[in-house]
């Protein structure tokens, strides 16, 4: 049976499972500060893109929306490393499988919906730049703009059920052990394949943009000479 050392290695995210009292206590500072410093970056960015009726595109409502996502990472999620980071290591009040999987829960929505919000800022930027005003101007209506910020909260709450470890029972005596079984493997593998996928349409993405400034600056310069 793993003992909490060996728990702490393979799931890091849990700090009240790590023995060292000087790495608990490093580490719940350094969350300490990540969440002050975050929360405060991210609400600032949005109380300044509904402050100011210039800065409400449809761009900065995707950006507002990776806001909202980190800020359960932040505002919600790191507090409450940083104070397990304080707790003694027999602590036996937060070891519940609930709050485990609450933990759990926050960390993983954030992630996933600040990573679609990041391929939704791209796309839009790319179809802005690489496509005709008008067909911008139909694909990004207020509606539309609306249903894909719902639509990546609903993967989100779809993908994060299938997180690694999120749905492994524990006791608040002993850590859960490993998983090692083909559908863990298996799970792991589509959270891989997802993170890819999605750094694929990235680039892709920002890759035509770079191949139309490109296009566009060739033009321009090939004009100015005509012209002279």
């Amino acid at each position: 049976m793993p003992n909490a050392s060996s728990w702490s290695a393979s799931s890091p995210l849990l700090l009240l499972w790590e023995d060292s009292s000087g790495t608990r206590i490093f580490l719940s500072l350094l969350y300490a500060v990540l969440a002050i410093s975050g929360t405060l970056s991210n609400v600032m960015v949005i109380y300044l893109v509904f402050s100011f009726k210039k800065l409400q595109t449809t761009s900065n409502a995707f950006i507002v929306n990776g806001c909202a996502a980190d800020l359960s990472v932040c505002a919600l999620w790191m507090p409450q490393e940083a104070v397990l980071g304080l707790l003694p290591p027999n602590s036996s009040s937060l070891r519940s499988a609930e709050y485990r999987l609450l933990r759990g829960g926050l960390l993983g929505l954030g992630l996933t919906v600040s990573l679609a919000s990041h391929l939704l800022v791209a796309f839009n930027r790319y179809v802005l730049i690489t496509k005709l005003p008008s067909v911008y101007q139909a694909l990004y209506q207020r509606r539309h703009t609306g249903c894909m910020i719902g639509l990546s909260w609903a993967l989100a709450l779809l993908l994060v059920p299938l997180l690694p470890g999120l749905w492994t029972p524990g006791s608040a005596q002993q850590p859960p052990p490993r998983q090692t079984d083909g559908s863990s493997r298996y799970t792991t593998l589509l959270l891989a394949l997802a993170v890819l996928g999605q750094t694929a349409l990235l680039l892709h993405c920002y890759l035509g943009i770079v191949r139309r400034v490109r296009g566009s600056a060739k033009r321009v310069s090939v004009l100015n000479f005509h012209l002279v």
